[in-house]
Formats: C-alpha cells, structure tokens, sequence
C-alpha cells in the first residue's frame, strides 16, 4: 500500500512540475516576443526618421554626418537591445529547468 502511495504522490508531484514549467515557458515566451517587437518598432521608427531627414539634405558632407551618426545609432541600439533579449533567453531557461531542479532535490530528500 506504500508503493502505490509514493507512485501516486510522484505522479502528483510530476504533474504539478509540469503545470508549473507550461505556465512559465508561456510567460516568458510572451515577454521574449514582447522585447522582439519593441524592437522591430524602434528599428521602423529610426529609419523612417533617418529617411525623413535624408530628404531634406541638400549637401554632401550633411549626408555622410547623417549617415554615419544613424549607423552609430543603429549600432548601439542593436547590441543594447540584443543584450536585453539575450538576458531574457537566460533567464528564460533557468525558469524552465527550475521546477525540474526542484524534483530533483526533493526526490534525493526522499
């Protein structure tokens, strides 16, 4: 009768382990996608500013500072933004192996 009480507890227990990884793996996917598209709208924004304002040079040398200063722009708005979404990919995968880590413990404690 023990056995089939420990079965049913670890059963319990994996299930729940489970339930809780699906509705992290959710969250975090949401706020990933979230930074993706915050992203791609600044991305929009900044070239459409950069196409308006190319518009309106009339000089050589006003375009070459133009460019150069929206290339450095674009830059640092690329690594600054791929850091970001990088930190979320990390911390999205610790989420998701924590509930599996915390079976883990409490089957060796068992």
């Amino acid at each position: 009768m023990k056995n089939v009480e420990q079965i049913q507890q670890a059963t319990k227990d994996i299930g729940d382990t489970a339930t809780a990884s699906a509705h992290s793996f959710a969250t975090s996917l949401q706020t990933i996608a979230s930074a993706h598209a915050d992203f791609a709208k600044k991305l929009m924004q900044d070239s459409s500013e950069f196409i308006s304002q190319l518009t309106s040079v009339k000089e050589p040398a006003k375009l070459m500072e133009l460019q150069s200063e929206y290339a450095k722009n674009a830059y640092e708005t690329f690594v600054a933004e791929s850091k970001k979404i990088s930190e979320l990919y990390a911390e999205f995968f610790k989420q998701m192996t924590k509930p599996l880590e915390d079976l883990i413990e409490k089957n060796k404690a068992a």
